[in-house]
């Protein structure tokens, strides 16, 4: 089995994270890993797998991230990932939204780690690739570090290498998803903490990391960082880490774009609205000269309708435009 290179990935993030938005972190960094939006058991096994599950060859290396508490179908659905050609299965015991704890899965699994083992096992039993949980430091009041510190023992015995850690506690009460991933305080000590207490493990940061000078110094006391939205609101700051991490050429802004425009050009010859795949490259011009111009053309209800994949090279910023 072949882990991963896990020392620089981009989160699942609902909505967000769909497979074009891959293709688009993809052409930032070539060795970052990336991770699917979570997808339910319940949205594969009674649903269109295909529109679940497709992928881009290009996106490689990619996980597939599951929302589910059932051990048999959670193995069925890490099947099917396998099938398609995914590089890992993660499972989330990490999201806090509502309509996740009434499918008792999510945030409030880790008060059950005991089933998320066993989860863990049928799943490791089901295929080859690697399985990993995304979870947080606890739920609700819980802040002692002892309770994340049981969970990850608990997992870790069912076969569980590496532990993504969202270094924040999940409220299931009371604060909305947006609130969760920002009111909890940050406590990145119990981080470090599982890394000196499970030096076997793979322990991978989450949360909070909201810019490029953040990640050096969290990879010096963990194994790997995993950057939200920052890579989604400012994505070149996956670009610039890449270059940091492992090395990889920084590529021009305008070269992203042209790489964009040729697979724009494909999706759109079959089927695909523009619009679904530029509206995950709006912060791609973040902080640079006419940045605003990019935005407000790639926003543009009309210009958007005609569905032109040109309309990617007429809103690079012109000191771009002149420097590609």
């Amino acid at each position: 089995m072949t882990m991963l290179d896990h020392r620089l990935c981009t989160a699942p993030m609902m909505d967000w994270s769909d497979r074009h938005c891959r293709y688009f972190f993809r052409q930032l960094s070539r060795h970052a890993v990336l991770y699917t939006e979570m997808v339910t058991t319940g949205a594969l096994i009674h649903g269109d797998v295909e529109r679940h599950l497709r992928f881009d060859a290009a996106e490689h290396p990619v996980a597939l991230q599951l929302g589910g508490s059932d051990p048999a179908e959670l193995a069925q659905c890490a099947r099917l990932g396998e099938q398609y050609g995914y590089d890992e299965i993660n499972l989330n015991c990490g999201c806090p939204s509502e309509r996740v704890q009434h499918g008792a899965f999510g945030a409030c699994l880790m008060a059950e780690p005991r089933l998320v083992a066993d989860c863990v096992k049928a799943m490791r039993d089901a295929v080859s690739i690697p399985v990993t949980v995304k979870h947080r430091l606890g739920i609700d009041a819980i802040e002692a570090y002892e309770f994340v510190r049981d969970f990850v023992a608990t997992v870790a015995d069912a076969g569980c290498k590496t532990f993504f850690v969202h270094a924040r506690n999940a409220v299931l009460k009371g604060l909305s998803p947006k609130d969760n991933r920002e009111v909890p305080p940050l406590k990145y000590d119990y981080v470090y903490r599982l890394k000196r207490d499970f030096p076997g493990l793979r322990i991978v940061l989450n949360g909070g990391v909201d810019a490029l000078d953040a990640i050096e110094p969290h990879l010096s006391r963990v194994d790997g960082v995993m950057l939200g939205r920052v890579a989604y609101h400012a994505p070149y700051v996956l670009a610039q880490a890449g270059m940091r991490v492992f090395g990889e050429p920084l590529r021009p802004r305008s070269a992203i774009v042209h790489d964009m425009f040729a697979y724009a050009s494909d999706q759109v010859k079959h089927g695909t609205p523009l619009r679904a795949i530029v509206r995950h490259m709006l912060g791609l011009y973040h902080g640079q000269p006419n940045a605003r111009n990019w935005r407000h053309k790639l926003s543009d209800a009309t210009l958007l309708a005609a569905n032109r994949p040109e309309l990617l090279f007429e809103a690079i910023p012109d000191a771009e435009a002149i420097a590609a």
